[in-house]
């Protein structure tokens, strides 16, 4: 795909951040440049590799691949600019398992040409492996894990360029309660880390507007049981916390069941896999929220994360290209890192929450997940 004037315009908003760190990768300080390549000294860490840990198979492999998407773009970028120091990428396919991710995070600790980690993907592997890549001092940066209590584990490695689900949970109860006006919430949640944090803060958002609560498994596809509940509830709109999967083959039953109410998830569920589970007529008015705004127009890596992800790789390359000699001064670059990325604005706080942030409610509409005209709702 060719990128429009916009979306060069949107690259070079990085570029102008970087350009004033970045320098030289086999050159002398005379050989500086003025066309957006590296300057400066010779990097250390030229010819290295940024890691990849995430799902990139399994019922949630599709968010995962949206990642790499954003890597890749901004690796390609990166080599177009500075052809004398290439970095490279290591992906490692956790299939967002908790029970999975340590034993590939002891692989990338123990891999010498590592220097940096874009993830972890989601919250739980997030808060299975944080201690792991403490310990070895790798700096990660993760576009998606968005549970709260990850940033209050004192690892200071880790950081997200993405609003916790705080943020997002009372964002999407208020949103449920004053722009849908719904009276009785009914939500649910697959149990899982990410899940129950967003669920949870929903739920104590709501106030008196919840109704009631319940856990699915994840892989379940009976959901009978939770649609009985939900029906006798006389809920007039649910919210569920959890992943694609499960989200459509909820909303299917529900539909299928007659519930006729309100239909909301939260950023796990924002994926075109959603209505493809579903089903068009099932998901059709579904409300999906984001901490995550459209990408701008002509943007070459698509679906959601695809733009969190480059942000968080192009901050790792303007540490290197900066000179950056090892995984501490990567760290420091990025907690003092300041920058308008294609994502928004992106600087971290001292535990390495990104310090500004704006939820997005985007829906499906015709049988489409209309993803280039969400609602900002926070």
């Amino acid at each position: 795909m060719i990128r429009s004037t916009k979306s060069l315009r949107s690259f070079a908003a990085i570029a102008s951040i970087a350009a004033l760190t970045l320098s030289a990768c086999g050159s002398s300080d005379d050989d500086n440049k003025t066309d957006g390549g590296t300057t400066g000294a010779a990097a250390a860490l030229c010819g290295k590799n940024i890691a990849f840990l995430g799902a990139l198979t399994g019922d949630a492999g599709a968010l995962g691949q949206n990642m790499v998407n954003g890597i890749k773009l901004a690796l390609k970028e990166n080599d177009a600019k500075n052809p004398d120091c290439k970095i490279g990428l290591k992906p490692f396919d956790s299939q967002g398992s908790p029970d999975v991710a340590p034993g590939l995070a002891t692989q990338i600790i123990n891999d010498d040409t590592i220097v940096g980690l874009v993830g972890p993907g989601f919250s739980g592997e997030s808060l299975a492996t944080g201690k792991t890549f403490y310990d070895a001092g790798l700096p990660s940066i993760s576009p998606s894990a968005t549970n709260v209590t990850i940033t209050q584990q004192g690892w200071t490695t880790w950081h997200r360029v993405i609003g916790n689900d705080d943020a997002q949970g009372k964002a999407d109860a208020k949103y449920l309660t004053e722009t849908v006006g719904a009276k009785k919430v009914f939500v649910v949640d697959d149990g899982q880390d990410y899940s129950k944090g967003l669920a949870g803060t929903v739920k104590t958002a709501l106030g008196d507007a919840l109704v009631d609560s319940d856990q699915i498994a994840v892989k379940q596809t009976d959901m009978s049981a939770v649609v009985t509940k939900v029906k006798a509830s006389g809920a007039d709109a649910i919210f569920y916390g959890g992943y694609y999967t499960e989200a459509g083959l909820l909303a299917k039953a529900l539909r299928q069941g007659g519930f006729t109410g309100t239909f909301m998830s939260g950023d796990g569920s924002e994926d075109a896999q959603f209505v493809k589970i579903a089903g068009a007529q099932a998901a059709e008015g579904a409300v999906l929220s984001a901490p995550a705004g459209p990408a701008p127009s002509g943007f070459e890596a698509t679906g959601l994360y695809a733009t969190q992800a480059y942000d968080a790789t192009n901050i790792f390359l303007a540490a290197i290209n900066g000179g950056a000699a090892d995984g501490k001064a990567i760290n420091d670059f990025i907690g003092s890192y300041v920058g308008d990325g294609v994502s928004g604005p992106v600087a971290f706080d001292d535990k390495g929450d990104i310090k500004e942030t704006k939820i997005y409610a985007y829906f499906v509409k015709g049988g489409k997940l209309d993803v280039e005209n969400p609602s900002p709702i926070e």
